[in-house]
């Protein structure tokens, strides 16, 4: 997404009264959820409009304009999500315990969608990265940060000695998150959460290989 049109949105977002911003929210959570169940191809306005309770189809274009705009508003949604609630995680993943309480709930999470929907962020790249180029930069932004939060704490890890100066940080980084995404897929497909457990344990393996003392 150019800066313009980020600018554009930021300014448009803080313009909104408290009661227009709670709508669009509303608007957001409910085509997110819709999209996660059934795709974004699969998700109609109409569906959206009555999932938010919005009577108007005008109150959705006054705040997204098209449908396009609506869908890069759930992948800033979706974004928020994941990596909100891996946050506290994620920012200090910087020992193989908060590696290895990481890797557990994300399996958690997995357990209770009963093995279902798989990554958010990963079913809207799967849909969208061969169709919508805005979308797809932002799915690269969305994983690039996830990827980045990864990286500084093995890098935290390496600057303490823990690891060796062998370790490239940014490739098991890369590794890590790539094997998470496959993992989630397969849990996705066999309903169990058998492949994403082997697939992380093995890659907290290989950063153990570079483990010091």
């Amino acid at each position: 997404m150019s800066s313009s049109t980020e600018e554009s949105r930021s300014t448009h977002e803080r313009r909104l009264t408290a009661k227009g911003r709670a709508t669009r929210d509303r608007i957001v959570a409910a085509a997110a959820k819709l999209m996660y169940e059934r795709g974004v191809a699969g998700t109609s306005t109409e569906d959206i409009l009555k999932a938010a309770q919005v009577t108007s189809p005008s109150q959705l274009y006054h705040y997204f304009g098209d449908k396009r705009s609506l869908v890069q508003a759930v992948i800033r949604h979706q974004t928020e999500q994941v990596l909100g609630f891996q946050r506290p995680l994620l920012g200090r993943l910087d020992s193989f315990e908060a590696l290895e309480a990481w890797r557990d709930a994300v399996i958690q999470v997995q357990h209770a969608r009963g093995c279902q929907g798989g990554c958010p962020l990963g079913s809207l790249a799967a849909e969208l990265s061969d169709l919508d180029p805005q979308a797809r930069a932002q799915l690269v932004a969305a994983y690039g940060q996830w990827e980045d939060a990864i990286r500084d704490g093995l890098r935290t890890m390496q600057e303490r000695g823990e690891l060796d100066g062998d370790a490239d940080a940014g490739r098991l980084a890369l590794a890590l998150l790539t094997a998470l995404q496959g993992g989630l897929l397969m849990t996705q497909t066999h309903r169990d959460t058998a492949a994403l457990e082997a697939v992380l344990d093995a890659m907290i393996d290989r950063i153990r290989c570079h483990a010091v003392g």
